[in-house]
């Protein structure tokens, strides 16, 4: 009995320390994760600044001038006439799949299948699909109300983020979309993964031959915007290069099209992100949510921009702290004031060299750009609805649930808002529902109950950070509304593999993209570290350490539990020679010889920035910008940075990743180079083998 005791202590504290470090590997992947949408919101947000600000003579706005306009094709008939795909011929050589309409249940397996073993579809059935679907998606309310009075039980999945062998295993484990088996698919189809194409090619065929038994929702990564920075247009282009723009460009359309939310035997609310104190399913279900192609761009009415601009928090308000890094949430505060601590370098920079203010340079900007001056005056009526529109689209598209209770922005993302089990028991029971469905965020068993079981969250994409970093799952709902879940797993090699190799895996992944942050701070972690060194002894305490790493990376991690991972050496009394242990950090260089360790530093840092701007500068998708665009490019970076890169450097960079010479450069080339030393490194670390302790 005794050393049964003694082996039951045992695993007890075993299985506690693998919990912990499961815990602070997730909390590692979900805080730099959640800091790229931060960086990505800041950046746009700089856009609209130079949108709304600079004169449209500015070379800074004409860069990205064509993501503020309408779109370019606004009448159904003219977009018909500029996508259609009879002129696309399929040549004789395509042993692809061939699609009919309307389409038949075996055009549709054997798509699933030729997707399988890894074929492309043909861009002439590709954008004949896909016109199919944005005609049958005009039809479609913004909520759709489902019943399960004639079905068993309806199948809800959620975020699946181009992870087509994840979708594969649903449709095995569960049967494909039909009329005796109904889905729901909860946004999120597209971006991170490699076949968001082929998921998105699926599901449309699928809701084609089953309008009434497959449901799609919109997400927040069903925005072309977002699309930019997190890889569906990248991917797209790389595998229709001929038909890629317009293939984008009717996806956009597509998008905007998707319904915002499902309702299950008027009970169950399902929707992507959430609710806030704000919600209103009434309005939701008037509004014309095609309107808002993007999530990040309020609607403008013709002339004037009417963009929106954020303000800071206000110090006498109230404000919770989720613990993470805090930016301006998308709908937070909105005014039509100018916001104050917006980027302004090119604007400063005028102001010093003219003696005059900010506030009067910013209005002499706008006297050039024609607008009026008294534009910061209440706004009217239409004005104020199409703000409230958008505002409900942001917040059902970007919020996440709290524990505590209350409805407030949405640091963490940038985006949306956090509430509370408050607000959730105030919705539901306003709109007499009892069960609110959602994804947006990862969770490690593929789903989370929160707000009394009132909340579920469920994430349809396994092994999303990396091997073995969470199970999918997907829910089944019958005519009792209680949930029950199935789990999966759809890697191999992770069912392979045991808890302990499993956990060892995934926080040799965590720390090794933690070590690329710390790695692209370390100027400033040198000058924070020479904060708490007075006498230049260049030592510092652990505790300390700690302070510097947490100030500079805003990440809120246990630096203290991960000391022992990322500190190997220190002197006797306890103290960290800063110096060399940010050099150990150095390990990650560029393929390409710079001789400017700031330019360098400045470009890991920021490279998906870069990588943003470049594809918006590259409109017609070539992949190929001239060494003046690089120019503007860069240019373009360090105004938003507000710091000074000089002409030199840039030039010589831009010959130095001109392989071939040929006066262009070829950005997806170059941003893969770069990014290929982090995998290489990566890879070379050794995995444990299935016998392997650890």
């Amino acid at each position: 009995m005794r050393a049964a005791l003694l082996i039951q202590r045992w695993y007890r504290q075993y299985a506690a320390r693998l919990e912990m470090r499961r815990r602070c590997t997730w909390n590692i992947f979900q805080s730099i994760e959640y800091s790229g949408e931060q960086d990505h919101i800041k950046l746009y947000n700089f856009f609209g600044y130079l949108m709304d600000h600079f004169t449209p003579a500015s070379d800074e706005k004409n860069l990205i001038c064509h993501l503020f306009r309408e779109t370019e094709v606004s009448h159904d008939v003219d977009l018909e006439r500029c996508f259609c795909y009879k002129n696309i011929d399929v040549p004789d050589g395509y042993n692809g799949p061939h699609l009919s309409f309307p389409l038949t249940v075996s055009n549709v397996t054997d798509l699933v299948q030729a997707f399988k073993n890894k074929q492309k579809l043909h861009a002439r059935y590709v954008l004949q699909l896909l016109g199919n679907t944005w005609t049958l998606l005009r039809l479609m309310p913004n909520i759709s109300h489902v019943s399960t009075c004639k079905h068993k039980e309806i199948t809800i999945c959620g975020d699946l983020h181009g992870h087509l062998e994840d979708l594969l295993l649903v449709f095995y484990k569960n049967g494909f979309p039909s009329a005796e088996t109904p889905y729901v698919f909860n946004g999120d189809f597209v971006d991170r993964g490699k076949e968001s194409i082929e998921i998105l090619m699926v599901l449309f065929a699928f809701m084609l031959l089953y309008p009434h038994d497959l449901h799609l929702n919109r997400g927040n990564h069903e925005d072309h915007i977002v699309n930019l920075r997190y890889g569906f247009t990248k991917e797209v282009l790389g595998k229709y290069r001929v038909h890629g723009k317009k293939i984008l460009k009717l996806l956009q359309k597509i998008f905007s099209w998707l319904p915002l939310a499902t309702v299950i035997d008027q009970k169950v609310l399902i929707l992507h992100g959430g609710i806030s104190d704000k919600t209103d399913l009434n309005l939701i279900s008037k509004l014309d949510r095609h309107r808002f192609v993007s999530s990040f761009q309020p609607l403008k009415r013709s002339g004037a921009s009417l963009r929106l601009k954020e303000v800071a928090l206000d110090p006498d308000e109230d404000n919770v702290s989720i613990g993470r890094r805090r930016v301006q949430s998308l709908t937070h505060r909105t005014a039509l004031r100018h916001r104050q601590d917006l980027p302004r370098h090119s604007v400063h920079s005028e102001s010093r060299r003219t003696g005059r203010s900010v506030e009067d340079e910013l209005r002499e900007k706008r006297r050039l750009a024609g607008l009026s001056l008294s534009s910061s005056s209440e706004p009217d009526s239409t004005e104020l609805l199409e703000t409230d529109e958008w505002k409900q689209i942001v917040d059902v598209l970007w919020s996440d649930p709290m524990s505590q209770n209350g409805c407030v922005p949405n640091k963490v993302r940038g985006g949306g808002c956090y509430w509370g089990p408050d607000v959730t028991q105030n919705v539901l029971d306003r709109h007499k529902l009892q069960l609110l469905i959602r994804s947006h965020e990862c969770k490690q068993e593929g789903y989370e109950f929160c707000h009394n079981g009132r909340v579920l969250t469920i994430f349809s994409a396994s092994n999303y950070y990396d091997i073995g970093s969470n199970r999918g799952a997907y829910i089944r709902l019958g005519p009792d509304l209680i949930p029950h879940f199935k789990q999966f797993q759809a890697s191999r090699t992770t069912r392979e593999l045991t808890l302990r190799q499993s956990v060892g895996r995934t926080e040799r992944s965590a720390l090794q993209a933690l070590r690329m942050q710390l790695f692209a701070h370390k100027s400033a972690l040198i000058r924070q570290f020479q904060e708490y060194d007075p006498k230049c002894t260049g030592l510092v305490s652990l505790k300390n350490w700690a302070v510097v790493v947490e100030m500079v990376l805003h990440l809120s991690l246990p630096w203290r539990v991960l000391r022992s991972q990322l500190v190997t050496s220190c002197t006797q009394d306890g103290l960290l020679n800063y110096h060399d242990w940010v050099n150990e950090l150095s390990i990650i260089q560029s393929n390409t010889e710079i001789a400017n360790t700031s330019l360098l530093e400045t470009l890991y840092k920021h490279h998906s920035n870069l990588e943003t701007i470049f594809r918006m500068i590259d409109t017609d998708h070539s992949g190929l910008i001239s060494f003046e665009e690089f120019h503007q490019t860069w240019k373009l970076l360090s105004s938003h940075l507000q710091t000074d890169i000089s002409d030199k450097a840039i030039a010589d960079l831009a010959e130095s990743i001109d392989f071939n010479k040929d006066g262009s450069i070829d950005i997806n080339e170059f941003m893969e180079a770069f990014r290929l030393v982090e995998h290489c490194r990566a890879e070379r670390q050794p995995l444990p083998s299935p016998n392997s302790p650890e």
